[in-house]
């Protein structure tokens, strides 16, 4: 029982980037970048719920204590300066609040600091390729990735989200991303990664990411993009550096360039 609930574990923690029926929160975080995302959604979701129980509070004392059965005769007030000042002065200091926290995490999420490597990513009708930008030309390689049909797919693959050729990262490295297009609007997005970027043809975007877990990773085209829309997803395997290296030197042999 022991090895067969460590196997399903396995199998659990190897898929968990993966969304699940009915889900209602955000996949586990797996980058510092979802991090920020998570801490600034967490932020910004209290302060929206603390709003909502003042503002329900209020109105719910307004609706009991001045009710016509106990107002009669209504009061003719036009204006009181001091709760005008109020509800001026107490929106401004909220939006002050969100203000810092939030170019903050602009700044953080604009451009990798000091990246140790660059995939450039290009979106098409419905696949995506990936390329391996290297300083040496002779490292430099690239590789289609299409979703695997659904009479193609293994036991243990998931079903609109799997491909043939998955994006390998080593871990805890710090990935430049630049994201174009060759012929419409797509949107490369990976939730576990806090990671969604339009490719847009004759554009470049760039993006980033350091992943801390191995494992598997799954996002899809977040972009209305024609009829295969919902056919090019992307699996990004995490795995060790020396994992990482033979991979490499096996894509520099296989791979033409």
């Amino acid at each position: 029982m022991y090895y067969i609930f460590i196997f399903l574990m396995g199998i659990q923690s190897a898929i968990a980037s993966a969304p699940k029926p009915w889900q209602m929160y955000f996949q586990p975080s797996a980058s510092p970048v979802m991090d920020a995302i998570e801490s600034m959604h967490s932020l910004l979701l209290i302060m929206i719920t603390g709003i909502a129980v003042v503002v329900s509070t209020i109105l719910g004392y307004i609706v009991f204590r001045f009710r016509a059965s106990r107002n009669p005769i209504p009061s003719r007030t036009s204006h009181n300066v001091l709760l005008e000042i109020a509800w001026t002065l107490v929106p401004v200091c909220l939006l002050a609040i969100i203000f810092v926290p939030t170019v903050k995490l602009l700044f953080f999420l604009d451009k990798a600091q000091n990246p140790e490597m660059t995939i450039k990513v290009i979106g098409r009708q419905w696949y995506w390729t990936y390329e391996y930008i290297n300083d040496d030309p002779k490292k430099c390689f690239s590789f289609d990735s299409y979703m695997i049909q659904d009479k193609d797919l293994k036991p243990g693959q998931l079903r609109l989200l799997e491909v043939d050729k998955r994006l390998v990262i080593p871990v805890n490295t710090t990935v430049r991303v630049i994201v174009t297009s060759t012929d419409v609007i797509h949107s490369f997005a990976v939730p576990a990664l806090g990671v969604k970027k339009d490719a847009v043809p004759g554009r470049i975007n760039e993006t980033w990411f350091k992943i801390v877990k191995e494992g598997v990773y799954y996002g899809q085209c977040s972009e209305l993009c024609g009829a295969g829309h919902g056919f090019m997803p992307i699996a990004l395997e995490v795995v060790s550096k020396d994992q990482y290296d033979q991979w490499l030197n096996k894509q520099e042999k296989e791979i033409p360039k």
